[in-house]
């Protein structure tokens, strides 16, 4: 057949249709293969996959903090100890992934499409509920994965430009989404990283003092759960810590979360009138 010289070179026609604002939903309409969530074969059998483990979050006055460790496990093997478990889902929110590591790579990528696409298509930024709606659709897209064990759990967090103030959202295999005040934690360390977060995090904190927080969280499951990396000072291994405020999302450098870090090893050995523990 003679390819027609007119569409050399051009989008095809399903770029030029009529849709909504949902790139989800355009690539169900014309490649749905594409999607991630597509059922196993039945009979398959699911190999040993890493997996990605704690990840907390907390507000403080003007925004929140957003980290993660770096350590990938596959059952009781280390499959990764610089992983990036923290990105950044659009200029002001930002999404944290436990779980399958495969899958939740995947998905986060699609979301940061979907919003960038929703905010080309409206000439708008999608209210941060919005935001936090649209994950929660991909996560319940996900479920037949879930249920044959590729689980992805997110935990996302971003800055409410209408209501000026930092927030946080959580979720269940199913799609369920939660709303978190003050802070949260999610992976295999949660059950410790949200104890540390419960005595260390207050009310008026200032961001750098977040920061120092959600580093501890991480650093207190890392010590009691072996799928948590904690801050690994001879290869200047540190967590990934974002932070986003009404000036949007930044990620700190390994010498700025070094540098927390050295400041909670500080005040817990005592040495600025802390409690040595």
């Amino acid at each position: 057949m003679t390819a027609d010289p007119f569409r050399e070179g051009r989008l095809p026609e399903a770029f030029f249709a009529p849709g909504n604002s949902s790139f989800t939903d355009f690539l169900a309409a014309h490649a749905d293969h594409l999607l991630p969530g597509r059922q196993l074969p039945a009979g398959a059998v699911m190999p040993e996959l890493p997996h990605s483990t704690t990840i907390v979050a907390a507000t403080f006055d003007g925004g929140v903090v957003l980290a993660g460790d770096r350590r990938a496990t596959m059952g009781n093997y280390i499959a990764h100890r610089e992983m990036e478990k923290v990105y950044p889902a659009d200029d002001y929110s930002a999404v944290g992934i436990s779980g399958t590591v495969g899958p939740a790579i995947e998905m986060v990528r699609l979301f940061q499409v979907e919003l960038e696409h929703y905010e080309k298509i409206e000439g708008t930024l999608m209210s941060l509920d919005g935001k936090a709606n649209r994950l929660a659709t991909m996560l319940r897209n996900n479920l037949p994965l879930a249920m044959q064990g590729l689980a992805v759990v997110p935990l996302y967090a971003g800055y409410d430009l209408d209501r000026h103030v930092g927030r946080i959202f959580s979720y269940d295999v199913s799609g369920a989404r939660y709303e978190e005040h003050s802070y949260h934690s999610t992976g295999s360390g949660s059950l410790f990283a949200k104890g540390s977060l419960k005595k260390r995090w207050r009310p008026g904190l200032t961001a750098d003092e977040t920061v120092q927080v959600v580093v501890e969280a991480l650093q207190d499951a890392a010590d009691d759960d072996s799928a948590t990396g904690g801050s690994d000072v001879a290869r200047r291994i540190y967590p990934i810590v974002t932070v986003v405020t009404s000036e949007g999302f930044r990620r700190l450098t390994q010498d700025e979360v070094e540098t927390a870090f050295q400041a909670v090893v500080a005040r817990n050995s005592g040495a600025e009138g802390g409690d040595a523990r």
